[in-house]
């Protein structure tokens, strides 16, 4: 838990909220859970509605630059319809599934310097209040770590991670946004390119894995970004050779020339988006700002009202080992900057929300 705070709708007097998350990281399309601890203030109080909020520090591109901000990704009811005591103490146990593109925040144990945290909302006796907020710990599922070990054993480096608003055309992207693990190229592939980009879109049936490459221009061409896609099953993980399977995707993406007006293609081969053999998926598209166009010119506009700058991004390097990648965090001080940071980052966007439209 990160936080617990007075009511401030009701003043003071009024109940206390305390979230506490079950231990250890979570999966993407796992199950969250852990219990809402509640104390009673110095009246009786009817507690309306318990609900939870995904939320996630994302990035949005916009004609004045960069910007950052919190968004919520999912909510969730897990309580409410009872009276609270004076000074009563009371727990609401409560298991959720995540969505299956949650980002992940860690690799082997190291964060990434993604923040996600889970915020509690009360509503109580007609008004509303954010009133404790917990860091999120998210872990890849093994075929996210299975490509990442390959990558790893094939020389590519952990560069940096974020989240970035927006869609990527040609994919069955269901946030509104997608987290973009950067990596500097192996060595083979210097180049051919300056880094690339790696993003997982997890549903159930599979994964699809969209791979970027930021490639140098030539004597007579400027640089450009190409993309392409993969899908691949939840199943058989330990039974494919990653490393040759990844190098064959790395090896496409290297010979690609570019993105642009190029035509998305159907799941894998014969029309089975996650047989055994990762089916080639066709291309993804984004416009010069990052963000993707579906079908039919469909755009989802990068700038978000509610999105304000935040503190400075923080940056970690994996370095390729025996074991794939394995963390480096950047004077050991990164994974403890994301804990500060989260409390720092929504406690002021829970002060800026506070007397608006609660929906």
């Amino acid at each position: 838990m990160v936080f617990k705070r007075l009511l401030g709708s009701l003043g003071v007097g009024g109940p206390t909220v305390d979230t506490v998350l079950d231990t250890g990281a979570v999966l993407p399309g796992g199950s969250l859970t852990g219990q809402v601890h509640l104390k009673g203030g110095s009246a009786a109080f009817d507690i309306e509605q318990i609900t939870l909020e995904l939320v996630a520090r994302v990035e949005v591109e916009h004609d004045e630059g960069e910007s950052d901000g919190v968004l919520t990704f999912d909510r969730f009811t897990v309580g409410g319809g009872f009276r609270l005591a004076e000074d009563q103490l009371f727990s609401v146990p409560f298991s959720v599934a995540l969505p299956w593109e949650t980002p992940v925040t860690e690799l082997h144990g190291q964060g990434l310097g993604i923040v996600l945290g889970v915020r509690t909302e009360l509503a109580v006796a007609g008004a509303k209040d954010k009133g404790d907020l917990d860091a999120l710990a998210v872990r890849p599922l093994p075929v996210q770590e299975a490509v990442l070990e390959a990558l790893g054993q094939l020389g590519f480096g952990f560069k940096s991670a974020d989240l970035e608003y927006g869609r990527i055309g040609g994919t069955g992207q269901q946030l509104p946004f997608y987290q973009e693990i950067e990596l500097t190229p192996a060595p083979q592939y210097a180049h051919a390119m300056r880094e690339i980009e790696v993003t997982f879109l997890a549903n159930p049936g599979g994964m699809e894995v969209v791979l970027e490459a930021d490639k140098p221009g030539g004597f007579f061409s400027s640089g450009h970004d190409a993309l392409t896609r993969f899908t691949v099953g939840h199943h058989g993980v330990d039974q494919r050779d990653w490393a040759a399977e990844v190098d064959g995707w790395v090896r496409q993406l290297a010979d690609r020339h570019g993105s642009h007006a190029v035509p998305a293609a159907p799941y894998g081969h014969g029309g089975d988006p996650y047989g055994h053999g990762g089916g080639y998926g066709g291309y993804a598209h984004k416009d010069e700002h990052g963000h993707g166009h579906g079908h039919g010119g469909h755009h989802h506009d990068s700038h978000h009202d509610d999105h304000q700058r935040s503190g400075p991004g923080m940056g970690t390097v994996i370095a390729a080992g025996a074991a794939g990648l394995a963390v480096g965090v950047v004077g050991g001080m990164v994974a403890a900057e994301v804990v500060d940071e989260v409390g720092d980052f929504f406690e002021g966007d829970d002060e800026e929300e506070e007397g608006g439209d609660e929906g």
